[in-house]
Parts: structure tokens; C-alpha cells; sequence
């Protein structure tokens, strides 16, 4: 059927950088406290007591981190037709943020946009929808995925134990479907809504977590992702380049690089910058990668996902962008 090649990446950021200290500031907590048990020492946030005059919001971050993967890809508009946008945490009930993208970008009318909500695995998601839709149209076209998320709007900035843990931000990628590749996925859902939840809109409900709970259902959902990809693949760990996972905590990571017995090298990590940022945090990772020289042509990967719902996801895909 073809794989799934990312040709342009983007992302975009909040410009405020918020820091372990900044928390300990007027909650019980500190810079030690945060890093040893997650591995963040930073992250960005849209909705500080300096707003930037509104300039800073999920819908903007996503046009920009999507803008940059369209400059990035080199292609033509017109050969979008598919623009998704992965969210829990959209601007508006409706219309939907890709509507909104699409628009600003000046995508074709005859581009099919929408936004997926699946939390933390939305990115994911989004990539294997992408997939398969793209699967219905001809060569040489294409589709926008971004992940995008404004999550300090629904955190409680009294819970250290939930606030510290998220962070603001988008990232975009540019596919097509490359019948010379592999093609891989593997999605999953168990419905709950104990462990982690939040309100919808116009709910004053802020983000609530069982951390214990998520902790042992995400390092047992990574495991069992990546020996799905493996057997239907048949692209064994040691012979992919990168795994690249949900960036959410470093002791989870850290976990299935040791039941994984895989180097180090091959998850990448940046959360120490940017916390958790939700189905933005995979497209920020690959965006990274390729800026830091690390992600090159024709490198593939095996991203993902985990996240409230419960759901969790994974994909094969290759990287053809320059």
C-alpha cells in the first residue's frame, strides 16, 4: 500500500520561557523536585500575566509551525489535500483550527480540513488518517498534519503535581504516500476517564492526573507499540534509525531504552526544554532533529504515542525532506 514519507517539518514555540524556579515561586516545589522525577526544567506558555496582547495562542502556533513545514516541503498549495489538525486544547468548539489553517495559508477550497482529538496521541493519529486518505487520491499529493496545543489554559497552577508537568507549542509535517517504503501502524483506545481528564468548553474542570496510573499504562503502551511495528513491519529495533516517543517524561523514555536495549542515541529527547507539550510534542522532536543534523534522507523512524482516552498509537514512516 505504500508508506508514509515526511517531507517538510515545522514548528513554532510561545516566546515567554517559564522555569522550574518561576513554580517555586508560589508553589510547594523546586527545580530539584521537578527535574529528578521528569526531566523538564523548562517549558513555554502562551497565557502569562504578559499575554502578548493575544498574539500567543494555540490557532496562532499552529499557522505558523504549519506554515514553516509548507516553506519547508518546497511544494505547491494546491497539491495539499488533506489538512488535519491534532488538539485537545483548540481556540474554538468550531470551526475547527485546520479550517482556520487552511485558510490563512491559503489552501485550495477543495482541501479536506478537520481537527482529531486523541490528547497526547493525536499526532499519531493524525499521521495514519492521513495515510489512508491520501491512499484515495493520486501521485504527487499531499497532506498537512500538525499538532497543536495551548495547555495552559486548562491546567490548575495550584496542582504542582499536574501544572509542571505541560507546556504550549506546535509542530507540522508534510506526507505523501512513497510506494517504495514500508508501511507500518498500530492504534489502540480504552475509554477512561479517571486517570486523565479535563473539562470540555465552558467546563471550569482543569486537568486532573493519577500520574502512578498514566506512568504504567504509558511505559507498558510504548512496549507493546513498538513490537507491533516490529512484527508488521519486519524492521527490527536494532535496524531502525530512530524511535522517537511521546515526549512526556524522561523516566518512562529512560525505561524502554533499558527493556528495549537500544542505545540512547536512538530516542530522541527534548522535553527538558519544553515539557509536555500533548500531540504537539513528536512534530517539535522531528523538527528539532532535522535542524540539529540528526534526522537525514531517507532515514525512517518509529513514532509513539500515548495519551488520555485512554489512547495510544504508533507509525512507521521515512523521511524524504532535505
Amino acid at each position: 500500500m505504500g508508506g508514509l514519507s515526511i517531507v517538510g517539518l515545522g514548528k513554532a514555540l510561545p516566546i515567554k520561557t517559564f522555569s522550574n524556579d518561576d513554580f517555586s515561586e508560589f508553589l510547594d516545589t523546586s527545580d530539584e523536585w521537578i527535574s529528578t522525577r521528569t526531566g523538564i526544567k523548562e517549558r513555554r506558555l502562551c497565557n502569562l500575566e504578559d499575554r502578548y496582547k493575544g498574539e500567543e495562542d494555540q490557532l496562532g502556533l499552529a499557522v505558523a509551525a504549519a506554515r514553516e513545514a509548507l516553506e519547508d516541503s518546497k511544494i505547491d498549495l494546491n497539491k495539499i489535500d488533506i489538512c488535519i489538525v491534532a488538539t485537545a486544547t483548540p481556540k474554538y468548539a468550531f470551526p475547527a483550527t485546520a479550517c482556520m489553517v487552511a485558510k490563512e495559508l491559503g489552501l485550495s477550497e477543495n482541501c479536506m480540513s478537520f481537527d482529531l482529538s486523541a490528547a497526547c496521541s493525536g499526532f499519531i493519529y493524525s499521521l495514519n488518517v492521513a495515510h489512508d486518505m491520501l491512499l484515495t487520491k493520486g501521485k504527487d499529493r499531499y497532506a498537512l498534519v500538525v499538532g497543536a496545543e495551548e495547555f495552559s489554559k486548562i491546567l490548575d497552577f495550584k496542582d504542582r503535581s499536574t501544572c509542571v508537568l505541560f507546556g504550549d507549542g506546535a509542530g507540522a509535517a508534510v506526507v505523501k504516500i512513497d510506494e517504495t517504503k514500508a508501511y507500518a501502524s498500530a492504534n489502540h483506545t480504552r475509554g477512561d476517564d479517571i486517570c486523565l481528564i479535563s473539562g470540555g468548553v465552558a467546563s471550569t474542570r482543569k486537568l486532573s492526573m493519577e500520574g502512578n496510573t498514566v506512568y504504567r499504562f504509558a511505559i507498558g503502551a510504548i512496549e507493546q507499540l513498538l513490537r507491533e511495528l516490529v512484527e508488521e513491519s519486519k524492521i527490527s529495533l536494532e535496524q531502525i534509525r530512530h524511535i522517537v516517543c511521546h515526549q512526556a517524561n524522561k523516566r518512562i523514555i529512560n525505561h524502554v531504552i533499558r527493556s528495549t536495549k537500544q542505545p540512547e542515541e536512538k530516542f530522541f529527547m527534548n522535553l527538558e526544554h519544553y515539557g509536555n507539550t500533548s500531540a504537539a510534542s513528536v512534530p517539535i522532536a522531528l523538527k528539532e532533529m532535522q535542524e540539529k543534523g540528526k534526522l537525514k534522507t531517507g532515514d525512517d523512524a518509529y513514532l509513539v504515542g500515548f495519551g488520555a482516552g485512554l489512547t495510544w498509537g504508533g507509525i512507521l514512516v521515512n523521511y524524504s525532506g532535505k
